[in-house]
């Protein structure tokens, strides 16, 4: 299964119960940066288009920033004789290791400048605990420990979510899964998203998973108003 595969759902009319989740639109994730998804640029003037939708309703919008320690150890300088995209396994670490990125502090790790986050309802920094990664919005990689975002989702009465940003196989992807998990709807802006494609059958991986979820696949063309 390959993204051009992919059965989109119909129009969607944004509601009341909605949030809009924009995954890490960071310097470090675009070309230039430190771990570029190729074209990852290219989806920031639709991804702004869609936060004044979603602004204008006054519907929740949240950013996610990766948040590294400059120790971390998802990074492969962390580990002896190891590169970037080396296979690991470990506690909270891995499928692949990466190279340093979105370092606490620095213009990497800052969000992209052209990108509208003054809209933001909340910015949810993730991945700040050294030896856990966090590629989910909603749960970090050990799988036990959450970041808060579900239960301020829930708080609020939010019911579905639409999500977007990089990168289409792993952050946007694992936070889908653990949306669906949390009961979330959840949508996939697939049009606003591109892949780290690493390893790889990463994508076709991703997409199977999701649509076991039951997660539906949506341009954002195909939001509309309410």
């Amino acid at each position: 299964m390959e993204i051009q595969d992919i059965r989109l759902e119909g129009l969607v009319r944004i509601g009341p119960n909605d949030a809009l989740i924009v995954i890490d639109m960071q310097n470090d994730f675009l070309p230039g940066g430190r771990l570029p998804v190729a074209e990852g640029d290219t989806i920031i003037p639709g991804i702004n288009l869609l936060l004044e939708k979603f602004r204008t309703k006054d519907i929740p919008i949240i950013f996610t920033q990766d948040w590294h320690p400059k120790d971390h150890l998802s990074f492969a300088s962390m580990h002896e004789g190891k590169s970037p995209y080396d296979p690991i396994t470990g506690h909270g670490i891995g499928p692949i290791l990466w190279p340093d990125h979105c370092v606490q502090g620095t213009e990497g790790a800052n969000f992209a400048p052209r990108l509208n986050t003054v809209y933001a309802t909340m910015i949810l920094r993730k991945g700040h605990h050294q030896t856990i990664d966090s590629y989910s919005a909603f749960l970090e990689n050990d799988k036990e420990t959450e970041t808060g975002l579900q239960s301020f989702l829930k708080s609020i009465g939010v019911k579905r979510v639409y999500l977007c940003g990089l990168a289409l196989d792993y952050c946007v992807f694992y936070s889908a899964i653990d949306a669906r998990n949390f009961e979330f709807e959840v949508y996939y802006i697939i049009d606003l998203t591109k892949p780290v494609n690493s390893p790889e059958n990463s994508v076709a991986t991703a997409i199977s998973k999701m649509k076991e979820k039951r997660v539906f696949f949506i341009r954002s063309d195909q939001i509309l108003d309410y």
